[in-house]
């Protein structure tokens, strides 16, 4: 079937009988082509619409039944197709018809049968009917068009009106002092005994007094939240049972994810949204977004098409050389072609829209560099969407986070993030893990992981915060199930356990799974205060994963990108047990930020020392000890079988009033060992502050400089450094 008589059948099939008289008289009013989205204004509602390829375009408001209205839409010079609607508001629903050639071969594949979501819409409604005619082509092939008519089977754009924006944050927190915190809306809050049943897994859920103190108490300076942009599951999940739990998969760049919202989807989101900001800002904590721009929920060509697809195929995806099938560098099936001027500023207004009206305070950016492709698909570092972030009076004031990688030619780029980024640093996680299992070499690269890796971010002037330390995150084991399984068990996945990477670098300790043997599991809960103790005391930006600290497990899934369940929910009733666990990441957050010396802005390089009196004091700001008295000598750097290393970090800024310093000693060998606590000017006595052992393991008076202290077998020790009186 041709395209018009798609568009003649469709048209046929539409009725006005739902609507009150004024919106029968629909004219095209003179409005600013660059204003997109639906705008509620003068006594109506105006709409955009970017489709510069298209040659109609149709505005469909549709009623509570399912009846549609219709109204052609007029172009401007730059594509953008607009129309004022007296006497709708807040609540209507609507979508676009779009016309044009179907040619997939020019990247073409318009048919007016699919009603399709507004790019801009604030509030998505309603969900996808996989068995529905959501696809623009017929089940044989892939390059015939369906005339079936899919508005009963796809979700619709909501028009919201303007509200307030959410109280800002009294005082943002620097990049440095950072501490983040990455959870999901939904697992964080789905078990929790304080939060009432109906808001559990909500915006409004975690706004719970009782979740916010939780977080207020253990340190939390910033929440990382996984994807709330409105999402929808890919129909392989859907054909399994299951469904996108992690949210990677955008429809709707603008509108809060529906599904989150305790009591409503016509626009209530918004709202419950931005009072989940209030409370966390008042509480005095930072909302970061996980956001998903390198790609959409319509997958490839073949997949559904629902907003983007319909509205010009070539116009926002990239494609192969031949036009015909996407060109995708993200492992999703499409990849969004930020080359086009109109798909980059898509991307901007969108970041714009949440900080300005939905309060957020940064963004990380998954797989960005797709972000960064040229219209020949290379990477490119000075690509307009990097110089809009750098001088973007809005953009340029937030906490800008890079996922530095995507799937494509050159797409790791791990380190080459300018000023202004902070990056993921995953040689940060595989080495850590490496270490505390046993499986490296000596500790040179020990040094430089703890000290803000800067072989990997410190050049051009870039602070240590440009490293976003980790060792787990939503993809991958949680932090106890990294000492509990030495493989995946990913089975409910319903992949036969292929799924999921195979690389973990994990320890079970001596025992495949759970165990009642008190001796692993005592192991255990040892790796995991290492584990966490060596990430909140490296140099950089912590980032925990949101209930490690409570024990968290996915019973040994690596991939649970499609478990909403209990496998990926937080199970709260863990404390009890995991207690040692939460009350040590909460002393040593305490200690990070009582301390500025544990959080430095700018790398270390052993820089001499400075008194009070502006002489050197001998002393270094960042000096590497082995457990004699002395430095490290080129010998015990280059020695493989070295576990120990002590990293000596001082602080003399102007502005404090006395110099500070720290003696932090990691061991993870297996058998106790005895260090000598560095001498002269280093130090007239030591104090243990925290430590990884158990209780009595290590003294709590202070110790001579000199004396010998025996460090337990796999333990990290914070050890506070006093000169005593006439020491400068």
């Amino acid at each position: 079937m041709t395209t018009s008589s798609i568009a003649r059948r469709e048209a046929s099939e539409t009725t006005d009988l739902a609507f009150d008289e004024p919106v029968l008289h629909l004219l095209p009013a003179a409005i600013d082509s660059s204003v997109l989205g639906a705008q509620v204004q003068a006594g109506g509602t105006s709409f955009g619409l970017w489709a510069p390829r298209a040659t109609r375009v149709e505005l469909a408001l549709v009623a509570a039944d399912g009846s549609q209205l219709n109204a052609d839409m007029s172009r401007g010079p730059d594509g953008v197709w607009t129309l004022h609607v007296p006497g709708i508001g807040a609540e209507q629903r609507y979508g676009y018809r779009v016309h044009g050639e179907w040619a997939p071969e020019s990247g073409s594949r318009f048919n007016p049968a699919k009603l399709l979501l507004d790019p801009y819409a604030r509030a998505i409604t309603g969900g996808v009917d996989y068995s529905g005619p959501i696809s623009d082509h017929v089940p044989e092939s892939d390059y015939i068009p369906d005339s079936a008519d899919s508005s009963r089977a796809v979700p619709l754009s909501v028009v919201v009106a303007d509200s307030a924006p959410p109280t800002p944050i009294a005082q943002p927190t620097a990049m440095a002092d950072t501490v983040l915190y990455e959870l999901h809306v939904k697992g964080y809050t789905q078990l929790h005994p304080a939060v009432p049943e109906h808001l559990r897994g909500t915006y409004a859920g975690l706004a719970y007094p009782a979740v916010v103190q939780h977080l207020v108490d253990l340190g939390v300076t910033a929440v990382e939240l996984l994807p709330v942009h409105h999402f929808v599951s890919e129909p392989f999940i859907v054909g399994r049972g299951l469904s996108n739990y992690w949210g990677y998969n955008t429809l709707g760049f603008f509108a809060p994810h529906a599904a989150y919202c305790s009591v409503g989807t016509m626009g209530e989101q918004v709202t419950e949204f931005k009072e989940m900001v209030s409370a966390l800002h008042e509480a005095g904590i930072e909302v970061i977004l996980d956001v998903v721009y390198n790609h959409t929920g319509e997958g490839g060509h073949e997949g559904p098409t629902l907003a983007f697809r319909g509205i010009d195929h070539g116009g926002y995806y990239r494609l192969t050389d031949d036009q015909r099938t996407d060109y995708y560098v993200t492992g999703c099936g499409n990849s969004v072609d930020t080359s086009q001027p109109g798909v980059l500023q898509l991307v901007l207004d969108s970041l714009r829209f949440w900080v300005t009206e939905m309060g957020v305070d940064g963004f990380r950016f998954d797989l960005v560099t797709t972000l960064l492709r040229d219209d020949k698909h290379h990477v490119v570092h000075d690509h307009p969407f990097m110089v809009a972030l750098r001088e973007d009076p809005v953009l340029s004031q937030t906490k800008i986070i890079a996922e530095p990688w995507d799937m494509g030619p050159y797409g790791y780029q791990v380190g080459a993030f300018g000023h202004g980024w902070s990056e993921w640093n995953d040689r940060y996680r595989n080495f850590m893990r490496d270490f505390w299992r046993g499986h490296v070499g000596g500790v040179s690269e020990l040094a430089a992981r703890l000290s803000g890796s800067p072989d990997i971010f410190g050049h051009d002037q870039r602070p240590a915060s440009a490293s976003v330390n980790f060792i787990t995150a939503h993809d991958g084991f949680t932090l106890r199930d990294l000492v509990t399984y030495g493989t995946k068990h990913n089975g409910a996945n319903g992949e036969a356990n292929r799924d999921g990477a195979d690389d973990n670098r994990s320890w079970n300790c001596g025992h495949e799974g759970e165990t009642t043997d008190e001796a692993v599991n005592a192991l255990r809960h040892r790796q995991t205060r290492n584990l966490m103790a060596t990430l909140v005391l490296s140099t950089g930006v912590p980032m925990i994963t949101a209930g490690d600290e409570l024990g968290r497990t996915q019973q040994g899934n690596n991939n649970a990108y499609c478990q909403d369940s209990h496998i990926s929910w937080v199970n709260w009733t863990t404390a009890p047990t995991w207690e040692g666990l939460t009350r040590l990441t909460t002393e040593l957050l305490g200690l990070r930020a009582a301390h500025p010396v544990l959080r430095a802005g700018a790398y270390r390089h052993g820089e001499p020392q400075l008194g009070s009196d502006g002489r050197a004091t001998g002393r270094k700001n960042l000096a590497w000890f082995g457990g004699a008295d002395h430095e490290m000598t080129p010998d015990e750097w280059h020695d493989p079988t070295r576990r120990t290393l002590g990293m000596y970090v001082a602080d003399d800024r102007p502005e404090r009033e006395a110099e500070e310093a720290f003696l932090i000693w990691v061991h993870g060998g297996a058998d106790p060992i005895q260090v000598v606590l560095p001498s002269g000017v280093w130090a007239t006595s030591y104090r243990v502050l925290a430590h990884t052992g158990e209780p009595a393991e290590l003294p709590t008076d202070p110790i001579p400089a000199g004396a010998a202290l025996q460090l337990p077998g796999r333990t990290v020790a914070v050890l506070k450094i006093d000169w005593g009186l006439g020491v400068s």
